[in-house]
């Protein structure tokens, strides 16, 4: 049994998860209400994780072997902070039509990054006012383009968090599906940590009867076999050069649109596409 002054640290905790959740859905609900960009996001899904959570070490193995621990990139780090912005559903919508991506899904994808790096900005001040620090890293482009493996994983971070499970297109499939972007911020702010999920959310490692993200991938870089991530990427660079007055929208998402996972978990809707 928990004593009192445990019950108290609990209900100070769920208080302050509360806070930042809701911190991070203001942020997006007064984004999309002043319009400054031409995307539209669904309410985000927000996890937490503790930042000594053996996992985090495993990445160094699992992910590369330059992958930064929590207390790398903030010593006293106590708290992993992720989110995920799901896209509006319309955003979905063509982006299967041609070789390249729709413009709205390049659209999406630049302005969700700019949108990660505001909301870290906004979190960052928020918690630094209450007396914690944080550590905001870039929400994409931080990897070696050789490779093409991350120093800090948003993804794997997520998952850590509980924020969702990996799906055989190797995008984290959330309860919201998968169609959108993930952030993350570590911080000296100690919170409980959330827990995993452990059922599989993705429909092909459930029980084989779903591959058609491998299906939609215009080049044949993922497979039921393996992932080919410079081949992935080529296609990424496609999209770049071909959007390049909009940002730098090295994405392609074929893989995510139109599947059973794009706006939901599949393993708990069924065949549901969307909410």
């Amino acid at each position: 049994r928990m004593n009192t002054r445990e019950i108290m640290q609990n209900k100070d905790s769920l208080m302050l998860k509360k806070e930042i959740r809701g911190r991070i859905e203001g942020f997006v609900q007064t984004t999309i209400r002043e319009g400054r960009f031409a995307t539209r996001w669904r309410e985000p899904l927000v996890a937490f994780a503790d930042a000594e959570d053996p996992l985090f070490g495993e990445l160094k193995r699992a992910v590369s072997e330059s992958h930064a621990h929590p207390k790398d990139l903030l010593p006293e780090a106590r708290t992993v902070i992720t989110y995920f912005l799901p896209f509006d559903f319309s955003i979905g919508d063509g982006n299967l039509a041609a070789f390249l991506a729709s413009p709205v899904w390049a659209q999406a994808y630049v302005d969700t990054n700019l949108l990660i790096g505001e909301i870290g900005g906004h979190l960052e001040a928020c918690l630094r006012e209450r007396g914690y620090e944080a550590f905001v890293p870039p929400a994409t482009h931080n990897f070696d383009s050789q490779r093409l493996v991350s120093d800090w994983s948003h993804r794997h971070a997520a998952f850590i968090a509980g924020l969702g499970r990996f799906g055989i297109n190797h995008m984290l499939i959330t309860e919201k599906g998968c169609c959108g972007r993930i952030g993350s911020l570590v911080t000296t702010l100690a919170v409980g940590a959330d827990s995993r999920p452990s059922d599989e959310f993705c429909l092909y490692l459930r029980d084989g009867s779903c591959l058609h993200c491998a299906v939609h991938c215009p080049v044949g870089a993922l497979t039921a076999e393996g992932y080919d991530r410079h081949r992935c990427y080529a296609v990424c660079l496609q999209n770049e050069e071909a959007f390049q007055e909009i940002g730098k929208a090295d994405v392609c998402g074929k893989c995510l649109t139109d599947v059973p996972c794009s706006w939901v978990n599949p393993a708990r809707c069924g065949d549901k596409k969307k909410e």
